[in-house]
């Protein structure tokens, strides 16, 4: 065998090693919850088809989503580990739209945390197997959250800065706005009575359909939503307390050092999750690890520890975490825990020198 060939082998060992069911999701998938959860910017790396009906498939583009319904759709409740190693389908701008995943997908097991070091130490054996030391980036969801809650803001606000972490661009552009926003009192705002009736006049009188588009009362209700977030005011020690906290980042036990100093400036009680990190960190062994406070994947059904393994050319080789909410998400009606990673085969193939 080739020194290929014995690598793909022993990654497949790996893969079966884990105790796991082998999961083979169907090749040809719904893509109604790729767009669901994932959004417009994965769904544009889906390769489509449709039915007679019009309704709309795409080629599996990943493991994890088909793997989390089925597992709701024939009962959850009961531990469940799941691995796999195949095909998956993405547009790319360069390369092929095929190429080969293996991960794990640990569901509703006893302890949370047990799960998590086994897929932290699936990634790095797979990782090895292929001669790769990464760099390991490490993200806190539950660890903002935390902070979230504490923070002194509106109410209103804590689910729409939630939606932009991870999204650098779109949180420093909310929280720019947050600090443009003028302290002066505001009018008093119409009922929501006036405002559908003035609505509906303005539509009639410019010979708009009440009822093809958005409603009058869809657009009272959007106004006054608007308005409401824009009287709430956030203050301006909780903005530079956001924008001083997704600045951390380095060297792990030094960046969680800094979060700490700054918790108790705040008198925020954040020392649940940062001790949760800490106990993680023995499972990822002497790798070269980095914490970055506002690093998360760009899908809000992640909730606690996450991280990406990059090699020397800066790849993500592997990457995961746990992800509480897919669950409920999908169908369940109750919290289950779930951790998962998913490995790049065909960038490890290509770390190995020739």
């Amino acid at each position: 065998m080739t020194g290929a060939a014995v690598r793909r082998a022993s990654l497949e060992s790996l893969v079966e090693a884990q105790g796991a069911c082998r999961a083979t999701p169907p090749l040809l998938l719904s893509a109604d919850p790729y767009f669901d959860l994932a959004g417009e910017e994965f769904g544009r790396r889906l390769l489509l088809t449709t039915d007679t009906t019009g309704a709309e498939y795409c080629l599996r583009p990943d493991f994890t989503l088909p793997i989390v319904k089925s597992y709701i759709e024939n009962g959850v409740g009961e531990p469940a580990a799941f691995s796999y190693m195949g095909p998956i389908f993405r547009q790319r701008e360069t390369g092929p739209a095929e190429f080969d995943q293996a991960g794990i997908e640990l569901l509703a097991q006893p302890d949370g945390d047990v799960a998590l070091d086994q897929v932290l130490t699936f990634a790095r054996a797979a990782l090895s197997i292929f001669g790769v030391a990464p760099d390991i980036r490490l993200g806190g969801v539950g660890l903002f959250e935390a902070l979230l809650v504490q923070a002194d803001m509106p109410d209103a606000w804590r689910p729409r800065i939630r939606n932009r972490f991870g999204h650098t661009v779109a949180m420093n552009r909310l929280l720019t706005r947050l600090e443009a926003a003028p302290d002066a009192p505001r009018d008093r705002q119409p009922s929501r009575k006036t405002l559908v009736e003035s609505v509906t006049e303005q539509m009639v009188a410019a010979g708009l359909s009440l009822s093809e588009s958005r409603s009058p009362e869809e657009i009272a209700t959007r106004y006054l939503e608007q308005q409401a977030l824009d009287a709430a005011q956030v203050p301006a020690a909780t903005l530079k307390l956001l924008r001083d906290y997704l600045a951390i980042s380095g060297p792990v036990l030094q960046a969680l050092t800094r979060i700490e100093a700054l918790a108790a400036r705040h008198k925020l009680m954040l020392g649940a999750p940062i001790r949760t990190i800490r106990r993680h960190l023995n499972s990822l062994g002497e790798a070269r690890i980095t914490f970055d406070a506002g690093f998360s994947p760009r899908l809000d059904y992640y909730t606690g520890i996450v991280f990406e393994m990059t090699g020397p050319n800066g790849d993500v080789l592997a990457s995961g975490g746990q992800y509480d909410r897919l669950l409920e998400r999908l169908g369940a009606t109750a919290p289950i825990a779930a951790s998962g990673c998913s490995v790049w085969v065909e960038r490890l193939e290509a770390e190995v020198a020739p």
